[in-house]
């Protein structure tokens, strides 16, 4: 299904001049595309055929006035879920109708990116933080041809149960947790992997001793060593 809209947000142009893959960067809940468009200039130096795209969410966010959202967090409660971890997969599923729902502004994003460029998806990545995270694992498996990878910082993967019937391609994958995140728990991520790895998906965790919920110099080099391998 494809949308009305499509998403627009900041860009970082290619280095070089020439555009020969794209790495799309899907910010959290409650900011917008300026929030992560910082981080391209990092990876930029490592891949300087790279342009780099920082979409804003579609919705106004309900608790930020000023935010982007992918889909409500009115519900979500991360307090409880420290309190009572066995109730993650309950609470993950609760948020999987708002990020399927809307997983077609992305799977359009990459579409007119590829059109864009005349690039084809072994030559697009995903990054993602906290919701972008959610949003990222829900689009990049569900694309009927895999993408080069996603690296997503701080997330968890939504809708568990259904996951391996909507499975549709492998991309190779990195999650990278803080383990003193009072937002999203680092158990969501711990989730993330077994339930990838399950599903044959080649998945890498690392976990952050002390990071809350952020995005460190180490978790960047993480994710440029990966973007490098994928991209080239």
């Amino acid at each position: 299904m494809s949308t009305n809209t499509l998403l627009s947000g900041p860009t970082l142009p290619t280095t070089s001049g020439t555009t020969k893959s794209v790495v799309i960067l899907l910010h959290g809940y409650g900011a917008d595309g300026n929030d992560l468009i910082g981080l391209a200039p990092h990876f930029a130096r490592a891949l300087p055929y790279t342009t780099f795209y920082s979409p804003n969410a579609p919705f106004p966010c309900e608790m930020s006035p000023f935010g982007r959202q992918w889909f409500s967090l009115a519900e979500y409660d991360p307090e409880f879920l420290r309190r009572a971890p066995e109730t993650m997969s309950g609470a993950l599923a609760a948020m999987a109708e708002g990020a399927n729902k809307n997983a077609s502004y992305i799977h359009d994003f990459i579409d007119h990116v590829m059109e864009t460029h005349g690039i084809t998806e072994d030559k697009i990545a995903l990054i993602g933080f906290s919701q972008g995270t959610m949003m990222s694992l829900q689009a990049a498996p569900r694309r009927e041809k895999q993408i080069a990878g996603v690296v997503g910082f701080s997330g968890a993967l939504l809708g568990e149960a259904a996951f391996a019937a909507e499975l549709k391609s492998r991309p190779p994958m990195v999650l990278i947790h803080g383990t003193a995140d009072p937002v999203v728990p680092i158990e969501a991520s711990r989730l993330a992997t077994e339930t990838l790895r399950a599903n044959d998906i080649d998945v890498a965790l690392h976990e952050r001793p002390n990071l809350q919920h952020g995005i460190d110099e180490d978790g960047i080099m993480i994710a440029v060593k990966f973007l490098k391998t994928r991209l080239g």
